[in-house]
């Protein structure tokens, strides 16, 4: 379970790099799935959607410190830290990341997903 999810979240930040996270995240939320992000904003699957169409694409990122919270057979959580870079001289961006799943007609979609800012280390 924790080898499929986390492929899920590298083709989610791949999704990003390549301009096609609206693709990506509109196929893979449920209907009500929302995203809470690091700066007080909470997206429904819609507004996630078009919010990616016009952003700017991610240079490259990393994840590390993965751990897995079963919920069930079909559900599940997957908690980890994610760095994302946008470009050259631009800071990098530093989150405790939570993403939920539930397996629906045999296929892991995403149901919530929460963004907890790293503070910058002096």
């Amino acid at each position: 379970m924790l080898d499929d999810l986390l492929e899920l979240e590298h083709q989610g930040w791949r999704s990003l790099c390549e301009g096609t996270g609206a693709d990506f995240y509109g196929r893979i939320m449920t209907e009500d799935a929302l995203m809470v992000l690091a700066h007080g904003q909470v997206f429904d699957r819609q507004a996630v959607v078009e919010s990616l169409n016009d952003a700017p694409p991610w240079r490259t990122y990393d994840i590390s410190e993965e751990r897995l919270v079963t919920l069930g057979e079909d559900h599940a959580a997957l908690v980890y830290t994610g760095r994302g870079y946008r470009g050259e001289g631009a800071p990098e961006f530093v989150a405790l990341m939570s993403s939920v799943y539930t397996r629906r007609d045999g296929s892991w979609r995403l149901a919530l997903y929460q963004q907890t800012p790293v503070p910058m280390q002096q």
